[in-house]
């Protein structure tokens, strides 16, 4: 198989959603991948696949990873349904828009708190956030997460003290510490692999800032109050045996009920672009160059001559 031009490949929004794979082994027949497990063989054409999750289990071999580049997919090495983020190849762009975009946001005072607001408008919807200062939107959001604290503490007669995570000494919470920290490291997984297959960076935050995941942090922060800390609750209330598996396994079958990856996709799209750049070309390689005051001008093309005085 010929490597395709990019200009030939599908469009983004013509193609396939997220797709996620466990206890199988990816080869290459023709031009299409081949998904073989204990129950038989299914071919996917590679074309129509914008990203590849792969769970545990998984084997890909060297001439699926060939097919797999040249069609460009993004490849993502994952826990049991996103719960972790390993590693990736190839974002699911090839443009930088969204790179871009994010830079510029965070790079200037008053356009990352207009993000920071939408992020809080996202998480009080049907009221007004547009004027209050980053202390006054901190001050809500915290007393947001304390009031979702307390109502799962009532609802399943779990104890509450307060949050206290101490990094690298997990058994020294509580069982409910113990939960929210399992079930938070389930959501920065998803959401480490979302960021990476749009393209964005994980360490340009709005929120948080500073550490190498502060996007990953920020994203995460919109589905907590909604997925982890009720099940916290309710898991450390049942006190199994094995508490972290337990919360893992809950908050993967969670965020696949409230499609939270899809969500994600969304809304980080409606972060960092407001829907104003179109997306029929998203799928084609572009390359443009800078100028100062035009600001971006088309490639390939010989400016020499129109610019001689």
């Amino acid at each position: 198989m010929m490597r395709p031009d990019l200009q030939a490949l599908p469009q983004i929004r013509e193609r396939m959603t997220f797709l996620y794979l466990e206890h199988c082994q990816l080869n290459r027949e023709d031009s299409a991948i081949t998904i073989r497990d204990a129950k038989g063989t299914v071919h996917v054409p590679a074309a129509a696949i914008s990203v590849l999750l792969l769970g545990p289990g998984t084997n890909v071999t060297h001439r699926a990873m060939e097919l797999i580049g040249d069609a460009g997919v993004s490849v993502i090495w994952v826990g049991e349904r996103g719960v972790r983020y390993y590693a990736g190849g190839r974002p699911l762009t090839h443009r930088a828009q969204m790179l871009q975009r994010q830079a510029e946001l965070v790079s200037n005072r008053r356009s990352h708190l207009a993000v920071v607001r939408r992020m809080y408008q996202m998480r009080f919807p049907g009221e007004d956030v547009s004027t209050l200062t980053m202390q006054q939107l901190r001050g809500r959001e915290g007393s947001r997460v304390r009031a979702a604290y307390r109502r799962a503490s009532q609802q399943w007669n779990v104890p509450w003290s307060g949050r206290e995570y101490l990094p690298g000494e997990f058994a020294a919470g509580d069982p409910v510490n113990q939960a929210l920290t399992a079930g938070n490291a389930c959501l920065y997984g998803l959401a480490h692999a979302v960021i990476f297959a749009l393209g964005c960076s994980p360490g340009l935050g709005f929120v948080h800032v500073g550490h190498e995941n502060s996007f990953v942090y920020d994203i995460a922060d919109l589905y907590k109050a909604e997925i982890v800390i009720p099940l916290a609750f309710e898991v450390a209330a049942a006190r199994p045996d094995d508490l972290p598996g337990t919360v893992r396994r809950r908050v993967r079958d969670a965020m696949v009920a409230a499609r939270i990856l899809e969500r994600m996709v969304r809304d980080i799209r409606y972060l960092l672009l407001e829907e104003r750049l179109p997306e029929k070309d998203e799928g084609l390689e572009a390359v443009f160059l800078w100028d100062k005051d035009q600001g971006m001008l088309a490639g390939g093309v010989s400016y020499g001559e129109c610019e001689r005085p």
